[in-house]
């Protein structure tokens, strides 16, 4: 596997090796997570389960895995809703734009793949019009996912009813794991929200609904983060990891030979 980092490599690099190779652009935010995780939890994220993907495809495939250019990590997203605490936002149509604008700039240095790997549950939506958009204007294949959605398909002692949640037991598991140092402990308990907010249990399937001022009525956080341990992390963090990594062969197989 070629694993390039954009970053370090040079336009003459850049320019050989992107028709062959698949981008690989991590998006996160800068956004409130409770008490005890970081401002920047959703990109650590997505850069350790990216980072462990990368990792697993060159151990297991050293010579048959994808060719990959990995772009510097997006630390900004789309996050107004966590404003009543702290966040830095960007809108939908500025957030909108800048992942356009990047994917045209990967178009114009000669990539024809695309992956973009999210972190922050506020920006899934705006990333995949983002990625519609673009494959409907330039002859490219592009893919998008939330690193939570891809999974090994493994026993990863996982929670779904508070999975992915918001700095709560799945993202405090997985920074215990990724990033231990940044996590304050003790993690304060959280105990039952009465009612409970309607955007993570809505009250009835397939609806989507918003308060006002939910998040601040609930703390800033999905679910009760007291009982996450680094454990657990370690599994979902490599159950991820490698789900991430044949979400990318996949990709590669389908699109290799297609002139893509």
């Amino acid at each position: 596997m070629s694993d390039r980092n954009l970053t370090e490599t040079t336009w003459r690099d850049v320019r050989e090796s992107a028709p062959d190779s698949i981008a690989l652009l991590p998006i996160g935010s800068q956004e409130q997570h409770a008490a005890h995780l970081p401002m920047g939890t959703d990109t650590f994220l997505a850069d350790a389960v990216v980072d462990r993907a990368l990792a697993l495809l060159e151990e297991e495939a050293p010579e048959g895995a994808p060719s990959i250019t990995r772009l510097p990590t997006l630390p900004y997203g789309h996050s107004p809703h966590h404003l009543f605490a702290a966040a830095l936002t960007l809108s939908a149509d500025t957030l909108g734009a800048v992942l356009g604008e990047i994917l045209d700039s990967l178009a114009a240095c000669g990539y024809r793949r695309m992956l973009v790997v999210n972190g922050h549950g506020g920006n899934d939506e705006i990333m995949k019009l983002a990625v519609k958009r673009f494959a409907l204007r330039a002859d490219v294949t592009a893919a998008a996912c939330s690193y939570w959605t891809v999974t090994g398909g493994d026993e990863d002692g996982g929670r779904p009813e508070v999975t992915p949640g918001h700095a709560g037991w799945f993202e405090t598991s997985l920074m215990l794991a990724a990033r231990p140092a940044l996590v304050r402990t003790p993690v304060p308990a959280r105990g039952p929200v009465d009612p409970p907010p309607l955007f993570d249990r809505p009250p009835y399937p397939g609806l989507t609904v918003e308060r006002h001022g939910e998040w601040e009525r609930v703390g800033g956080a999905t679910d009760d983060a007291s009982t996450a341990d680094a454990a657990h992390g370690r599994r979902l963090l490599d159950d991820r990891a490698r789900g991430l990594a044949r979400a990318v062969v996949a990709f590669d197989t389908a699109t290799r030979h297609q002139g893509l």
